[in-house]
């Protein structure tokens, strides 16, 4: 993924380790493999059966942590999390795990995804008298499980999971449990994984590869699993609703050697570029070249199926530093180049197709078109496995304004035209469900396409709808 240069930003990744006396040090790893889902901030807290420590800071996983922090997390079980700065803000106070400490004992809660009630949820709780220290709406859920009248912490983590709307995958670590969660449509991923006799948890699969665990299931929507010494109970806080997945997880945001209810990453990405060029039929090409990392897959599968040769057209500089900064346009259209290269001997005087994975704002497609226009190619056509990117998303990629996308409110001509391509493709969204492997009519494999269709599986905002609201939140 190009970082900056790109327009899309999931907000997380969570990891969780139960019974390992190496449990802070498999967490440093499993952040390491999701690092692509969060890259401003890391933490770890880890339990010792009596004490929780937290080790965390802004920027990447090997800038936070060392030897001497991951020595100082001792315990044989920790929760861990990497973020992406979307709902809430950036700074120290918002980088998770976050921990809290009471009267009634510590625990520690990391999350994925995004609370679509979660101001109107913060508003109740301040007015009778919480007070937050950090602008993540996943302080909320720690609120609401304090204010729970029941008696048993099981049963207020309950009522509190039964409150939120919107998307998210949640860890909670106490000195003595570990509780797993996933909202009820089942909008964020969540796998779980045994490494001998520990359990691991995250949110991809290929943090399991990482440290030799097995994958053993994902967790279901509305599930909440309880996780200690005793073993691992299956419980619910919440019946699941209309199964829907983030599409985007397939398209962009996972890593190709994730799994997903057991569909591959790769092999879906590769379906999607063979739908496509089936969707084109016969175009007049010279080579296919995808734009890295995310569409090297589509890409693949775009030259099979259509016949043309796929070479590698564009070289990503992963050493380069941020260029949002350049004071100048210049400058800016050179930090661009800096991260991403197009390959002259092999775009020069040909017809290049130009596989990328979405459009959302445009300005990266535009740089990359007029890039490859400069290296000598005599036609770009662009063609994206994925449909347009139309409608805001509400549930953790950072694309909360139409206004901020290419496709409102313009015909595939005009986003053609703005882009500078001779031609451009997407991907329709029956083709989408079709090559992901997720039909609607399979009530276990649900797909979320709002952000091209506008049909939300969730209210988006749910303010006046919370039911027993005056009862739960006093």
């Amino acid at each position: 993924m190009l970082g900056e240069i790109r327009g899309l930003n999931e907000e997380c990744g969570v990891f969780g380790i139960w019974g390992h006396d190496a449990a802070a040090h498999l967490s440093y790893y499993g952040l390491h493999a999701l690092q692509h889902r969060g890259q401003e901030g890391a933490g770890i807290v880890a339990t010792d059966g009596e004490f929780l420590k937290a080790v965390k800071g802004e920027g990447l996983v090997n800038e936070v942590f060392n030897e001497e922090k991951l020595k100082s997390a001792k315990g044989t079980a920790a929760i861990a999390h990497v973020r992406y700065t979307t709902a809430g803000g950036g700074g120290i106070d918002n980088v998770q795990p976050l921990l809290f400490r009471s009267s009634t004992g510590t625990l520690a809660i990391a999350h994925n995804g995004n609370l679509v009630n979660a101001n109107h949820l913060k508003g109740h709780l301040e007015r009778s008298g919480s007070i937050f220290h950090s602008t993540s709406d996943t302080e909320v859920v720690v609120h609401l499980i304090k204010k729970s009248k029941k008696p048993r912490f099981l049963e207020q983590v309950k009522e509190a999971l039964s409150l939120l709307k919107g998307a998210f995958s949640i860890l909670i670590l106490s000195k003595d449990k570990m509780l797993v969660a996933r909202d009820r449509n089942g909008l964020r991923p969540l796998s779980i994984g045994k490494l001998g006799d520990s359990w691991v948890v995250a949110s991809e699969t290929n943090a399991f590869d990482l440290i030799g665990a097995e994958y053993v299931r994902d967790v279901e929507p509305g599930e909440l699993l309880v996780i200690s010494d005793e073993g691992i109970v299956e419980d619910r806080f919440a019946e699941m609703e209309k199964r829907s997945m983030c599409a985007m997880e397939y398209i962009y945001f996972a890593r190709p050697d994730s799994n997903i209810d057991q569909i591959n990453i790769h092999m879906a990405r590769k379906r999607m570029g063979k739908q496509l060029a089936k969707e084109i039929g016969h175009i007049e090409a010279d080579v296919v070249t995808g734009v890295p990392d995310s569409s090297i897959s589509a890409a693949i599968g775009f030259a099979e199926e259509s016949g043309i040769p796929y070479e590698l057209g564009l070289i990503k500089n992963r050493y380069t530093g941020r260029t949002f900064i350049q004071p100048t346009q210049e400058l800016r259209e050179r930090g661009v180049k800096m991260k991403l290269s197009p390959v002259v001997q092999v775009v020069k005087g040909k017809r290049v197709v130009m596989v990328d994975d979405s459009i959302v704002r445009g300005t990266t497609s535009r740089r990359i078109v007029k890039m490859l226009r400069e290296a000598g190619a005599e036609e770009v056509h662009v063609v994206i496995s994925s449909p347009p990117l139309s409608n805001p998303c509400f549930y953790g990629i950072d694309i909360s304004s139409d206004e901020e996308l290419i496709a409102t409110g313009r015909t595939i001509d005009q986003i053609c035209e703005e882009i500078g391509a001779d031609t451009l493709t997407f991907l329709s969204p029956n083709g989408l469900v079709e090559a992901v492997g997720r039909p609607f009519d399979d009530e276990t494999r649900g797909l979320c396409l709002a952000c091209f269709t506008g049909n939300y599986p969730t209210e988006i905002f749910p303010d006046t709808v919370l039911p027993h609201e005056k009862e739960l939140i006093r």
